[in-house]
């Protein structure tokens, strides 16, 4: 198979879909790999390093999707690669489709074969591609809510540690997934006061276990989140509900019972975000204000550290970028049902239940598909 990627072209965004080291694997295992030229210099690598591992450089995006039967890339394609996709082709990245009805119109509209990261599930129900940046996203979630408290960013001008003698800051964190675990690992290590909500209580009962007395936790419901919220001043949103729009657990009513220059950091953004007030935004403009409170709502926080996250991203997707190229998509997914789980749209359909009822499309099953 052809396989292909291309220099990512979102505000600020420096990962790439492949390293050299998976198209050494996936040269390995006899595929052609073409890349655009540049697409690694975000994380140091040069078309060099490409050449060395087997790659083909071409001059631009437009020949990759052009020619390559597979595209590997890591955020979701922007209007103009849409405009380049074409039937039969597989598009293999993450699009977050449920809160973005445009990319979703072009994608069926394409007749591409669109395989999400997000959605690709393992053992358990775990998202193991979604993981590392979910891991990224949380522990930056509390530098970028640190640095935003600074008063010179509009914050409260609280140091989140405090200081002997001052008190510290005050951090909740609303979902203890995999986001709000590394978030409250990171607040709890800057020395906050760290308080996690969350509606399983097996969940709670292993946070409590593994912080102790170094995090408290709390059930999420609309009262507990209201009234931890006033305290804080730090809040850091890590809700994810697979596949689906977020739930917008804060109100704009909240945000009224907050201290000046508190800080919601909305992790959840690119499902939609799960506050109300937010929208999202760019590294180049990472804030906005909204009745006195900050609100740090970048899309693609792990771009902000592209090398460990490209590198951490490739080591999950890599082995079913093989598969698919190695045994041709559909073939793929019949023998590995959490990659089936990935599918997302097929030649015009929505093939992931949640997009298609958030987005009022027909639902096509995947075993449907995958029995034509």
């Amino acid at each position: 198979m052809r396989v292909g990627t291309v220099k990512e072209i979102k505000n600020h965004e420096y990962r790439v879909g492949l390293t050299p080291e998976s198209v050494r694997e996936l040269s390995l295992n006899g595929h052609e790999v073409w890349v655009e030229t540049g697409a690694g210099l975000g994380v140091g690598v040069t078309d060099a390093d490409y050449q060395a591992a087997g790659a083909s450089i071409r001059a631009t995006a437009a020949e990759v999707f052009a020619e390559c039967e597979m595209v590997v890339k890591v955020k979701e394609p922007q209007a103009g690669e849409r405009a380049m996709l074409r039937p039969g082709q597989v598009l293999y990245t993450y699009l977050h489709l449920a809160p973005d009805p445009e990319q979703t119109a072009d994608l069926v509209k394409s007749g591409v074969t669109a395989i999400a990261y997000e959605t690709v599930t393992g053992p358990g129900g775990s998202l193991p591609l979604l993981k590392p940046m979910s891991q990224v996203a949380g522990r930056m979630s509390v530098q970028a809510g640190a640095t935003a408290l600074e008063k010179a960013h509009g914050g409260r001008g609280v140091l989140l540690g405090g200081v002997p003698g001052v008190m510290p800051g005050k951090v909740v964190v609303i979902g203890g997934g995999v986001v709000g675990w590394n978030a409250a690992q990171m607040a709890v290590g800057l020395g906050a006061d760290v308080t996690i909500l969350d509606r399983d209580p097996e969940q709670l009962e292993r946070l409590g276990m593994y912080f102790e007395s170094r995090a408290k936790t709390r059930f999420s419901n609309h009262a507990n989140i209201a009234d931890s919220i006033a305290e804080a001043d730090l809040v850091i949103g890590a809700v994810l509900v697979p596949g689906a729009a977020a739930p917008k657990l804060v109100t704009r009513a909240m945000l009224a019972t907050m201290k000046p220059g508190a800080v919601l950091v909305d992790v959840a953004i690119d499902q939609g975000g799960c506050f109300e007030t937010s929208h999202a935004t760019t590294h180049a403009d990472p804030t906005y204000v909204v009745d006195g409170i900050v609100h740090y709502c970048v899309a693609n926080m792990p771009g902000a550290v592209a090398r460990t996250s490209t590198y951490a991203l490739n080591n999950v997707t890599l082995p079913h970028a093989l598969r698919i190229a190695n045994m041709g998509w559909k073939a793929a997914l019949k023998a590995n049902p959490h990659l089936a789980a990935g599918l997302n749209v097929h030649e015009g359909q929505i093939t992931y239940e949640a997009v298609a009822r958030d987005l009022g499309y027909d639902y096509v099953p995947v075993e449907q598909v995958l029995g034509e």
